[in-house]
C-alpha cells in the first residue's frame, strides 16, 4: 500500500500530539520493577509501547516484540532480573540488529541469557533470577538504550550498579531522561563522575506518573512550517513541556535557526502546555550541527534543509546505522529520488553542498520499515506535489494518528496500490 500526498497552501491547525514513546517505555519498565498496581497516565498508544505493555501483562513463554528496538533492549534487562524462562524475539530486521554488548554486560553481572539463533543477535533465551550487580564497564558510543536498560534494573540488584561509560558518550539526554525517571520512582542514582553512574540498591517506590507529549513528533510540524514558507501559517501543538527532559526538545532551538518561533502559552517548568509555531525569519546560509544527542532528528533536518536549499554538515550520526534501518544509506538513496545528492563525508557524517541530480519522474519514497523515514519525507509533498510514501502504516511505531493529523491540516492523503 502507498499514500499519495498533496499539501495545502498554508496551515492553521491545532494538533494533539501523541504521548512520548521514550518516556512511556521507560515508565512501563520502571513501574513494573516497582511492583506498582497503578498504570502511568497518558501512555503512548504506539506499537512500540503496546508490545511492552502486552509483554509485561501476559509474560508468555515466547515474547514477540516485533520491530520495537526499545522493547528488545529494555525487556532483555527486565527479564534477566524477573523469575521465569522466556524467549525474546522480533521481526526479521530485529534479528539483524546487534544486542551483544547488552547481553555481554548482563552476563558479566550473572544473567542467564543464550542466543537462540545467530550469536550476537536476537532471538534470546532468558532465565530470570536475582542478580548481584556491582561494577560494570560498557562503551558509551553504543545505543543509549543498552545503557538505560542496565540502569533501570540497578535498584533491584543486590549490590546496586556502578556503570562506567568508556569513550564518547552518545545520546546523553536519553540517559539523563532515564536517571530522572528512576528518581521519580524513588531510586538513588546519579552521575559520580564525567563518565560513571552509580545506582544504589534502594528499591523503587510505586508512584503515580504522567507521560508528557512527544517532542520528536512535534519536529515534523516544524518541518512543514519551514517548507510551507507562509507567514500566514500557524500551528498549535498540545501537551508539550518547557524544560522537557526529552532530548528531542532541542528541536525548538534547531528550528529557531531556520526561522521558526516557538511560543509557550505558559512557562511553568514541568507542566504540559500549548505551543504555537510561527515562521518569522529568513533561512540561514548553511547549518552545521552535531546530532550526537538527537540522532532521531537527523532525517527531519536532512529533508528540511535540502528542500529549503540550506547546505549543511551534520555529525554525530554513527548510531543511525543500527536503527530500524541504516538511516544514513536510506537518506542518501531517497534524497536522490528527489534530485539531491547527500554525501557521507566521514564516519558518522552527512553533508549537502547544493549538489543536485535528475529527480525521478514518479517519486515513491521507500520507508524501509522505519517510521521516521515516512514522517520526515511526508512534508516533502509541500515541494513535490503527489509524492508517494510506501508502507505508510509504519508510523504506528511512534505516531499512530500521523496521517489523520495531516488530513486535518488540509493534506490530501490518497491510498493507492
Amino acid at each position: 500500500m502507498k499514500y499519495q500526498l498533496t499539501a495545502p497552501e498554508k496551515f492553521n491547525i491545532s494538533v494533539n500530539l501523541p504521548a512520548s514513546k521514550s518516556i512511556s517505555n521507560r515508565a512501563l519498565v520502571i513501574n513494573a520493577l516497582s511492583g506498582s498496581k497503578m498504570m502511568p497516565d497518558n501512555m503512548s498508544d504506539c506499537d512500540d509501547t503496546e508490545v511492552i505493555l502486552k509483554a509485561l501483562h501476559d509474560m508468555p513463554p515466547v515474547i514477540d516484540i516485533r520491530a520495537a528496538g526499545t522493547a528488545m533492549r529494555f525487556m532483555t534487562a527486565y527479564l534477566a532480573v524477573t523469575p521465569g524462562g522466556h524467549v525474546l524475539t522480533g521481526t526479521q530486521r530485529m534479528k539483524q540488529r546487534p544486542i551483544k554488548a547488552l547481553v555481554d554486560a548482563l552476563r558479566y553481572i550473572g544473567a542467564d541469557i543464550s542466543y537462540e539463533g545467530e550469536p550476537g543477535y536476537p532471538p534470546l533465551g532468558i532465565r530470570g533470577r536475582k542478580l548481584d550487580g556491582g561494577r560494570l564497564e560498557i562503551q558509551g558510543n553504543i545505543s543509549s538504550q543498552y545503557i538505560s536498560a542496565l540502569l533501570m534494573i540497578g535498584p533491584v540488584l543486590t549490590n546496586g550498579l556502578e556503570l562506567k561509560l568508556c569513550g564518547e558518550i552518545v545520546s546523553r539526554p536519553y540517559i539523563d531522561l532515564t536517571l530522572c525517571m528512576m528518581k521519580d520512582f524513588g531510586a538513588d542514582v546519579d552521575w559520580i563522575g564525567v563518565d560513571t553512574i552509580k545506582v544504589k540498591p534502594k528499591p523503587y517506590e510505586p508512584k503515580p506518573f504522567f507521560v508528557e507529549n512527544d517532542w520528536s513528533a512535534a519536529s515534523y510540524w516544524y518541518e512543514m512550517l519551514v517548507l510551507g514558507k507562509s507567514d500566514e501559517s500557524e500551528i498549535t501543538l498540545t501537551g508539550l513541556t518547557d524544560g522537557s527532559r526529552q532530548g528531542d526538545s532541542a528541536i525548538k532551538y534547531l528550528f529557531s535557526m531556520l526561522g521558526v518561533r516557538t511560543m509557550f502559552k505558559t512557562r511553568e517548568r514541568g507542566v504540559p502546555t500549548t505551543v504555537t509555531l510561527k515562521l518569522v525569519e529568513t533561512k540561514p546560509p548553511r547549518l552545521d550541527y552535531d546530532f550526537v544527542n538527537q540522532p532521531d532528528m537527523v532525517q527531519t533536518m536532512v529533508v528540511c534543509c535540502v528542500l529549503a536549499d540550506i547546505p549543511f554538515r551534520f555529525t554525530g550520526l554513527s548510531s543511525l546505522k543500527i536503527k530500524e534501518t541504516d538511516r544514513v544509506e536510506a537518506l542518501k538513496t531517497e534524497m536522490r529520488k528527489l534530485g539531491y545528492v547527500v554525501r557521507e563525508t566521514g564516519i558518522g557524517e552527512l553533508s549537502w553542498d547544493g549538489e543536485r541530480c535528475e529527480p525521478y519522474k514518479d517519486i515513491v519514497v521507500n520507508t524501509y520499515e522505519d517510521h521516521r523515514m515516512a514522517m520526515a519525507f511526508a512534508p516533502a509533498s509541500i515541494v513535490f506535489r503527489g509524492l508517494k510514501i510506501d508502507n505508510p502504516q509504519v508510523v504506528r511505531k511512534s505516531y499512530p494518528h500521523f496521517w489523520d493529523d495531516l488530513k486535518s491540516a488540509g493534506f490530501a492523503v490518497e491510498e493507492i496500490d
